[in-house]
């Protein structure tokens, strides 16, 4: 669809323009100075060439011209991403996915810290060239952008107190905490319709309100959960319970219209997986996987 646009469009401004330059010679014997005439012509054909060809560059272009490769990502999420204390640069699974695409393209790389309510809104106003930061693939969300091939997999959980209930439906009129702009809080209405959601800008948020007292339990993906508890000084007074709320396919978000780009992404994710240094990644941050 975004082709036939993109056509549609360029096709318009052809018309226009030789309707602009028609114009001009109907009026050619009225203008008393030729050679302005002509002059005047070439201008307008030489302005609409360069605007033409300027507003139909792709973004892929745009990166391999500056050199530079723009991602959003979390610097709160880990282990998909996090603020390294030593350098205070941004690190975790998604941030070497980052790396690792930037290189097989050529480019360098900036990672823009962003929040899911925030991932979006980025990549759409042009501030951003990928979202990767642990976006599911939903079909409202391929709406408004467009996602790559999966490059990773995960279910939606719970995690509570050490001694509170194992059952899901437990929770079902409890206060339960989830991040703001994610897939989880969406689900967790439906599955608990009558539990009363608490939206936090990030998983740490909620996770001290758990602590606190305010909320019964909080959701997220199970390996951001894992994650959060590994790094927690009172994990042992926690668990993530067993039963799964969703699946969560994770992809790649590129910018509608981009199709260029969005088949690179899916040439870099398959060269990737080929060359073992997807799993070399997942190993990395999750533990051995064979």
């Amino acid at each position: 669809m975004e082709n036939i646009n993109y056509f549609k469009y360029k096709f318009q401004i052809f018309i226009l323009k030789n309707k602009i330059i028609k114009y001009l010679f109907k009026k050619r014997n009225k203008m008393l100075n030729k050679n302005f005439f002509n002059s005047l012509l070439k201008s307008i054909i030489l302005i609409s060439f360069f605007i033409f060809n300027l507003s139909f560059a792709s973004k892929l272009e745009d990166i391999k011209k500056s050199g530079l490769l723009r991602v959003a990502i979390f610097d709160s999420n880990p282990p998909f991403g996090k603020i390294d204390l030593k350098n205070h640069s941004i690190i975790g699974y998604d941030a070497d996915f980052s790396k690792e695409i930037a290189n097989i393209l050529g480019v360098k790389l900036k990672l823009i810290p962003t929040n899911p309510s925030n991932r979006i809104p980025l990549l759409q106003s042009g501030k951003v060239d990928l979202i990767i930061a642990d976006i599911t693939i939903t079909k409202e969300r391929e709406k408004v952008i467009n996602f790559s091939v999966p490059y990773f997999v995960t279910h939606q959980k719970l995690l509570v107190n050490k001694y509170s209930s194992n059952e899901l439906k437990d929770y079902s009129f409890d206060k339960i905490g989830a991040v703001k702009g994610t897939t989880g809080q969406k689900t967790l209405h439906d599955i608990l319709p009558k539990a009363q959601i608490i939206s936090y800008e990030d998983i740490p948020m909620a996770f001290s309100a758990l602590r606190n007292g305010n909320v019964k339990a909080i959701t997220q993906d199970s390996t951001i959960l894992s994650g959060l508890l590994l790094a927690a000084p009172d994990k042992d007074k926690y668990k993530i319970l067993q039963e799964t709320i969703s699946k969560e396919v994770i992809g790649i978000g590129v910018k509608k219209g981009e199709d260029d780009l969005l088949s690179e992404v899916n040439k870099a994710l398959k060269i990737l997986e080929e060359s073992g240094k997807k799993l070399i990644i997942y190993n990395k941050w999750f533990g051995n996987k064979k």
